[in-house]
């Protein structure tokens, strides 16, 4: 069950009622933990998979309405730096969802209560709950409390460093080698094509006028693919 702590919460900082408490207690129920407690909640996985929908639909509104300058790719690249796995996991840990998520006994002992994949999860099943509950418009109410003043204030605005994210995704469950190997160089025209190696196996590919480039296009490649 979640605490009546963080149900108030809900209620007093962001308006929230669930009229249906099962879907709400859902959106916290990990797998591991629905298969040790059958009898309760299923796990979040569907709720996921729509909250990643509705959060998409919300969040490219918003940009289009908020940045009319911004041509089609620009806005592309910002909606990617917002829907990040680091942005919605932060925005996770803000609400205090954190602390409610059901686990069973091995992934809490692995310290998955941590793991920001799990958080941004988390985070979009909550939003695909609240769709299902109360619909598109108490979506963007909360949106409007918590990620829209940050999208606002530039926080998103930067370039996206794809080897930095890539490494930490990789390695969350340990060290892992990575590898960029330059197989193509040339001058003019100013040509870069590099290959990523995760622990000996090619992944990926990037083209770039620069080894950087290349390296940053290879990194986005793979996150594309394992995310």
């Amino acid at each position: 069950m979640l605490s009546k702590k963080f149900i108030k919460r809900l209620k007093d900082d962001y308006g929230i009622v669930f009229n249906d408490q099962k879907l709400l207690e859902e959106a916290f129920t990990h797998s591991s933990y629905a298969n040790e407690h059958p009898e309760g909640p299923r796990n979040y996985e569907k709720l996921e998979f729509l909250g990643d929908a509705v959060l998409e639909l919300a969040i490219s509104d918003f940009v289009y309405r908020h940045f009319p300058k911004l041509n089609e790719g620009e806005l592309t690249r910002l909606r990617s730096n917002i829907v990040r796995t680091e942005g919605f996991s932060e925005f996770a840990v803000e609400c205090g969802f954190q602390d409610e998520i059901h686990l069973g006994r091995g992934e809490e002992l692995a310290g998955a209560r941590k793991r920001k994949t799990l958080l941004e999860d988390v985070f979009e099943a909550f939003n695909g709950a609240l769709f299902l509950d109360q619909g598109m418009k108490a979506v963007e109410h909360f949106l409007h409390l918590t990620v829209y003043p940050l999208i606002a204030a530039g926080k998103f605005n930067a370039s996206r460093d794809y080897k930095t994210d890539l490494q930490e995704f990789l390695q969350q469950n340990g060290p892992v080698d990575i590898e960029y190997v330059t197989i193509q160089e040339s001058q003019q025209p100013s040509n870069f094509v590099v290959e990523l190696h995760i622990n000996g196996k090619v992944i990926s590919q990037g083209n770039g006028h620069n080894k950087k480039q290349a390296e940053q296009a290879a990194a986005q490649a793979a996150l594309s693919k394992l995310e």
